[in-house]
This record gives structure tokens, C-alpha cells and sequence, in this order.
């Protein structure tokens, strides 16, 4: 089920290239995953945060803990897709988002996935550092 609509969103448009497809034309399921994982970085591009510097700086990088996806129509060669992000909820060491692929406004596929904060040495869970959740925190609401 989608998150409530009055939390912020950010958006990126994805082209389906040849490479994206599967032999039947359409998109190879595990595509749309490589989508949502450029829609996030994108987004915290966006809002300023360099995840190569996060890592060097702070040691910290995000790792994708769980995700449940559901497929609801194939996108074909060419098409132009819209990949919808919003942030559902910040913890102390993970961030959940739901994300989804849209064509022309139709939902393609969707799904909630929670990103979990390492320790980029041990790889062990770690806690977002506080200005990071905070901006975070900002975008969820």
C-alpha cells in the first residue's frame, strides 16, 4: 500500500534501454530494482549528501536490508519511465522507502525497501550520522 501522499517526493526519469529487456521485450524483473537504486542516490544527490564522501568521511554506507516488491504491468523498449521515491520512515540505523515505475502516470511496479546503515569496515549495522537523519527526518514529512 502506498505511503500517505503528503510526504515529499522526489522523482527520476529512467529511458528502458535494449539492455534493460528480457527476451520477451519487456523489462527483466530485477531491472526495476537498479531503477529504484538510481532513483535513492539520486535523490540524495539531490539534497546534497555525496555517498563516496559518506563512506570516507563517516565510514558509513547503505546497504539494501529487505525488500517486497509487486509487479503490476511490463514496461517495453524505449518507454520513459518515471521512478517515484518517497521516504516512509527514518530509524536509528536504517531508512525505508517506497518507490515505484510509472508510465505515463499507470503504476508498473512498486515496492517498500529498507536501506540499512553500515560501518563501511565491519559491515556491521551503524547509526546514521545525526545531521543525515535530521535532513532525513525533513524529507520524510
Amino acid at each position: 500500500m502506498p505511503p500517505d501522499s503528503n510526504n515529499v517526493q522526489s522523482t527520476l526519469a529512467v529511458r528502458v534501454y535494449y539492455e534493460d529487456t528480457d527476451a520477451g521485450g519487456v523489462v527483466f524483473y530485477a531491472n526495476y530494482l537498479k531503477f529504484f537504486e538510481r532513483g535513492r542516490t539520486e535523490w540524495l544527490r539531490r539534497l546534497g549528501v555525496n555517498q563516496s564522501e559518506l563512506a570516507v568521511t563517516e565510514q558509513r554506507i547503505f546497504v539494501v536490508k529487505q525488500l517486497d516488491t509487486r509487479y503490476i504491468k511490463p514496461a517495453k523498449l524505449d518507454d520513459l519511465l518515471t521512478i517515484n521515491s518517497q521516504i516512509t520512515r527514518v530509524g536509528r540505523a536504517s531508512i525505508d522507502f517506497f518507490q515505484c515505475a510509472e508510465l505515463d502516470g499507470q503504476r508498473l511496479c512498486e515496492g517498500n525497501i529498507q536501506i540499512c546503515c553500515v560501518d563501511a569496515n565491519t559491515l556491521r549495522p551503524a547509526a546514521l550520522p545525526d545531521e543525515l537523519k535530521t535532513l532525513l527526518e525533513k524529507v520524510q514529512v
